[in-house]
């Protein structure tokens, strides 16, 4: 069951303890790991939600699958989630920590979808020209490709959406036919 206010809790108190150590950078690739785990791995988050495996098999799991991997605050964060009985938590837990990690570094996140792969070059000319209308400094780009925008791109950012593609064209020619907007209306 998901918990988001449990998850910020839990990723703000790790954060602010990195950041006190000196160490957030070290956490967060610690924290990009165990997110890349989640996601690869639906066992071990099925692992980590099984009301039956004890706490301290779970432990022991978790240390041996990420022994090497994980620095010591990472690791003593998740021994304490699972004391606390709220490992179930940690695939969210990780969401919340790599969102709050790019608001304290001023990192904004833009999602760019085209319909075919784009050159570097044109990602490097997208990622100036948002910085430029935005105003800021530090923008990650997340790339998807989706046949069915036909052309053009979709980019996101925040709250913000610029729809260029041919799909959303089409949609509007669309309805304006529906709409009869090229009929005139006598009366």
């Amino acid at each position: 069951m998901l918990n988001p206010r449990l998850a910020h809790r839990y990723a703000k108190a790790l954060l602010d303890i990195a950041v006190e150590k000196g160490q957030l950078d070290q956490v967060f690739a610690d924290i990009q790991w165990l997110q890349a785990v989640c996601k690869s791995n639906s066992d071990f988050v099925s692992l980590l939600r099984s009301p039956i495996i004890k706490a301290d098999k779970k432990q022991k799991i978790v240390e041996a699958v990420a022994k090497g991997n994980i620095g010591e605050i990472t690791s003593g964060f998740i021994r304490l989630l699972i004391s606390k009985a709220r490992e179930s938590h940690l695939p969210e837990m990780v969401t919340e920590f790599i969102s709050l990690y790019k608001r304290h570094n001023n990192i904004n996140t833009v999602k760019l979808t085209t319909a075919v792969a784009i050159s570097e070059a044109t990602k490097n000319g997208i990622i100036a020209q948002v910085k430029k209308a935005a105003g800021v400094e530090k923008v990650e780009l997340e790339e998807t490709v989706n046949p069915d925008i036909i052309g053009g791109f979709v980019l996101e950012m925040g709250d913000k959406m610029v729809d260029a593609s041919i799909a959303y064209d089409l949609r509007e020619v669309a309805k304006q036919f529906k709409n009869n907007d090229f009929i005139y209306k006598v009366r």
